[in-house]
């Protein structure tokens, strides 16, 4: 029961207390003259009992009623709980709040988890490097990335840390950008290098299978800052630390076993998202 919702006495309230109690004076003040000596004493001990039942439910209907008037009130002005409108202030301008009836989430999560802090990118001077295990290494612009074909998801992102968020994103086929470069037979593993220092590595059978994009805009606007400008990989199915953001340079490798930042601090290299516990891993 909330403190506010006691508290909310109206004159209606008081008036249902007043009848009440005038009630019992009344029973009282009368029952010497309506009742023999000799059963006064039992009359009086069953009028109290009564009074004391009468006083309970009519305190429940009170304390009900001023709840739902306290819930009224709150819709009625639009009131939202703490953890709503701390989501919906991190909405940016022109974000896509619903997509196909569905809600999505602010692109920007609860808190900054980055390891060095959100990352700027001078998109002039920027380009994505594909090498390793490649017979084509390339180094691509920002403008010849978004050149690709485009493709829009709804995906939803699982953090380490309990919360999750949907979001619309778009991009291009991580594949259509490896099949450019001419993969070699023996590249098993994709590792994603990050402008911040950050490293993580997906197999490359995954990329395939789930057909993974790398993202540019999230929710109908540029990606922001804080989710990893210019790009990050929409890892689907994966916890959010396999979804490396400010990604500068691909590597294929056929080392298998590659650990980046988290996995080297004993985070699982799956990092495969499960239903169950709190709903998802």
């Amino acid at each position: 029961m909330s403190k506010i919702s006691i508290l909310t006495v109206s004159a209606f309230d008081l008036w249902c207390l007043f009848l009440l109690s005038a009630y019992s004076c009344i029973n009282y003040i009368f029952l010497p003259f309506t009742c023999p000596e000799a059963v006064l004493i039992g009359k009086i001990k069953e009028t109290i009992i009564n009074d004391m039942k009468i006083g309970i439910i009519a305190l429940l209907f009170l304390t009900v009623l001023g709840g739902c008037k306290t819930r009224n009130k709150a819709a009625d002005t639009g009131q939202m709980d703490v953890v709503s409108g701390a989501t919906r202030a991190r909405y940016m301008e022109g974000e896509i709040t619903e997509y196909n009836g569905a809600r999505l989430d602010p692109a920007i999560g609860p808190r900054d988890n980055s390891i060095n802090g959100v990352q700027w990118v001078n998109i002039a001077d920027y380009r994505l490097v594909i090498a390793g295990l490649v017979e084509n290494p390339l180094r691509l612009a920002y403008e010849e990335v978004l050149a690709l074909e485009s493709y829009e998801r709804k995906i939803t992102l699982y953090c380490v840390e309990g919360w999750d968020a949907t979001v619309l994103w778009q991009g291009v086929r991580i594949m259509e950008i490896i099949d450019m470069a001419k993969a070699q037979a023996q590249a098993n593993t994709l590792i994603f290098y990050c402008v911040d220092g950050y490293t993580t590595s997906l197999p490359l059978q995954t990329v395939k299978d789930r057909d993974l994009i790398l993202a540019y805009s999230a929710n109908g606007l540029d990606l922001p800052l804080e989710l990893g400008y210019p790009f990050i990989v929409v890892a689907e199915d994966k916890i959010g630390y396999k979804w490396a953001r400010w990604v500068n340079k691909i590597e294929l490798s056929d080392n298998q076993n590659y650990k980046g930042f988290w996995e080297q601090n004993g985070y699982s290299n799956e990092a495969d998202v499960r239903t169950g516990r709190s709903g998802f891993w």
